[in-house]
């Protein structure tokens, strides 16, 4: 689960019994969702600086980025710190570590391949924002944010980074072909994305497309 605006037309009731994995702030979301993730990821500081109170009393299994997530999380049988690899590059062995990749939704796709999914449906994954100015700049925000799916997401005096989507869609072109060479696919079902990576369908067609969607440690509880 990315974070877009699209997150808020979302039918909810879809994903329930399914396994999840959310980034960032989904967790304002969970009155709406009715559930937190399965697998909750976070590897940037100025999130996890900002709202990390907010995290450590989430109920998910966490995977942090260990630079600057031990400094404010405590270790516990539900959070895990992560290295990240220097080299823009897939890793499917979270015990070596991951790689940011521009967006943490890439470090969540190897998450997500590291647990054993086979299939991997993308929500929220708008790829595009409002918001202008060079990559990876830091800002702080003026008002309500428009870019993810709650006003109060980044609202007014939060500190956050702008985008940088050209370095997203190389992390996400490498985790599709990382996929393809597992035999196993990345579809994306966000609802009018931007991203044109990945195959893309509504979310009750990729939930019951045939064929196997989750091995590993996770089931479909459906």
């Amino acid at each position: 689960m990315g974070n877009g605006p699209s997150l808020a037309r979302t039918d909810w009731d879809l994903l329930r019994g399914e396994a999840t994995i959310g980034t960032n702030r989904i967790y304002l979301l969970r009155d709406a969702m009715g559930f937190d993730p399965d697998v909750y990821c976070c590897v940037n500081d100025l999130v996890l600086e900002q709202f990390h109170p907010e995290i450590a009393s989430l109920p998910s299994l966490k995977l942090i980025d260990w630079r600057f997530g031990r400094r404010v999380l405590a270790a516990d049988r539900r959070t895990a710190f992560l290295p990240e690899l220097p080299v823009l590059a897939f890793h499917g062995d979270l015990l070596d570590g991951w790689n940011h990749g521009y967006t943490v939704t890439f470090a969540a796709l190897q998450a997500a391949f590291f647990l054993g999914f086979e299939r991997v449906i993308l929500i929220g994954v708008d790829h595009r924002f409002a918001a202008s100015g060079h990559a990876t700049r830091e800002v702080t925000s003026r008002g309500a944010d428009r870019d993810h799916f709650a006003p109060d997401y980044f609202g007014r005096g939060v500190r956050w980074h702008l985008p940088d989507l050209a370095g997203s869609t190389r992390a996400y072109r490498i985790a599709r072909e990382a996929y393809r060479a597992a035999g196993r696919e990345i579809l994306d079902a966000t609802e009018g994305g931007a991203l044109g990576v990945f195959p893309k369908l509504p979310l009750a067609e990729a939930l019951t497309r045939p064929g196997p969607k989750i091995a590993g440690p996770f089931q479909n509880r459906r």
